[in-house]
């Protein structure tokens, strides 16, 4: 009898392990069956190591990735796969950001029910093809970014990056070609910048706030100054101007002033308040490259932190974030790169703050750019030029008010020279194809 006991016991025992073990199993297919089905050794969905089914479209449905028994098609025109390389990804898996490499899952269709269909499945992207060719053929061989989108939507119109490579081709250049240094990363999310005189918008806002007097104060800028102990230098010789003047002149001077009146540990609490130094999710799959804006201790420091030099260092997308929320009354709306995601909405800021900054940036193409640089746009903007080891960033950030298109844009070109002479002509090239195409 005991035997008999025992034996049952231990039937018991090994059906409680099969149970527990079949559980796991179903628990995990559950979790990671999706990874499981897109591994490259599948050949049922990859021929010759190629993915075969599946297809990635643009906002309007256009073709910029499709596979098939023939291996991976790209969009029809050459530009066009050059602006979304990085996003959409390349044949070899280079871009570890990519929709392609990201997204296989939801390419091959996978269901926990039913596996993976024949055709695979669609992943549709808010990107405009027609938008993002004009961002590479705008870039013209710099190295640099291109964003541009919705602020009231949250949809992302364009996300170039550069150098790229046209994907149809593969990779024929040389890994160690200058020109092609970092081709690999995608800049507008992966990739952090010294901001330089954009930055002095997120000085501006914090001295709006907590600088009571700032509108009845007036700077001196005889082309430099010293704040403790160093010496700031301006780009100009200004002479006595208000801060709107200020922020329009881009004016060292005077913002080296205002970030020394609040100080460093000011300057480092705003930027992390209004989500530039923290990782952000383009995706759910893919996350951007977080900022540092580091309290500077000393005036000194402070004054170029303030300016947006120092140990200021700024992510693209982070900053696009940061532009919606100022063109939309405070609130940002989370950009989206997914087709019919509904974004979040984060109240980034006071609203009265960014009604103020919005006037400034208006003010700064009226009264210092000139509104004729722009035809039919609706600007408001801010240059910045970056010093930085090797050369200057050239960046021109801000947003349109048209009423087809309520679009923000960041625009930087890696050590390519100054902020209005290289990137607004870009984002204008860029904005007016975007305005044309929403029309």
């Amino acid at each position: 009898m005991k035997k008999v006991t025992g034996r049952s016991m231990a039937v018991l025992l090994l059906v409680a392990i099969m149970v527990a073990g079949m559980g796991v199993y179903l628990f995990r297919l559950a979790r990671d069956g999706g990874d499981w089905a897109s591994f490259y050794a599948n050949d049922s969905v990859y021929t010759q190591g190629v993915l075969n089914r599946g297809a990635v479209l643009d906002r309007n449905g256009a073709v910029l990735a499709a596979a098939g028994e023939d291996g991976l098609a790209y969009a029809e025109d050459a530009s066009t796969r050059r602006g979304c390389l990085h996003v959409v990804g390349d044949l070899a898996g280079n871009i570890g950001t990519s929709i392609l490499s990201n997204y296989l899952p939801e390419l091959i269709d996978y269901s926990f029910i039913t596996g993976t269909t024949t055709d695979g499945g669609t992943v549709q992207l808010t990107l405009d093809s027609a938008v993002s060719a004009a961002a590479a053929d705008a870039l013209s061989g710099k190295k640099g970014a291109v964003l541009v989108y919705n602020y009231k939507t949250g949809e992302i119109l364009c996300l170039t990056s550069a150098p790229g490579w046209d994907p149809e081709q593969g990779v024929t250049f040389d890994l160690d070609d200058p020109a092609y240094e970092g081709a690999f990363i995608d800049r507008a999310i992966s990739s952090t910048f010294t901001p330089g005189s954009v930055f002095k918008l997120v000085t501006m806002a914090a001295a709006i706030e907590q600088i009571p007097d700032i509108w009845q104060q007036t700077f001196t800028c005889s082309g430099e100054t010293i704040i403790g102990g160093q010496r700031i230098v301006c780009t100009g010789h200004h002479g006595t101007i208000t801060v709107e003047q200020a922020l329009a002149h881009s004016c060292n001077v005077a913002f080296g002033e205002i970030a020394r009146q609040l100080g460093g540990d000011t300057i480092a609490r705003y930027a992390e308040a209004y989500g530039l130094t923290s990782s952000h999710q383009l995706t759910d799959e893919i996350p951007t490259a977080a900022g540092s804006v580091p309290a500077a201790q000393g005036d000194g420091d402070a004054a170029w932190a303030g300016i947006g030099q120092y140990e200021d260092l700024i992510n693209p997308y982070a900053f696009l974030r940061f532009i919606g929320a100022i063109a939309n009354g405070g609130v940002c709306v989370e950009p989206t790169l997914l087709a019919g995601e509904k974004p979040e909405q984060v109240q980034l800021m006071n609203a009265a703050t960014a009604q103020t900054l919005a006037e400034m940036m208006s003010y700064n193409v009226q009264y210092e750019y000139g509104a004729s640089t722009f035809p039919g746009l609706e600007m408001h903007a801010k240059t910045g030029t970056a010093e930085t080891y090797g050369g200057t960033h050239a960046w021109f950030a801000g947003f349109i008010t048209n009423a087809n298109a309520p679009l923000a844009f960041v625009v930087i070109a890696e050590r390519a020279g100054a902020g209005f002479y290289v990137a607004a002509p870009i984002a204008n090239t860029v904005l007016q194809k975007a305005v044309a195409v929403l029309d």
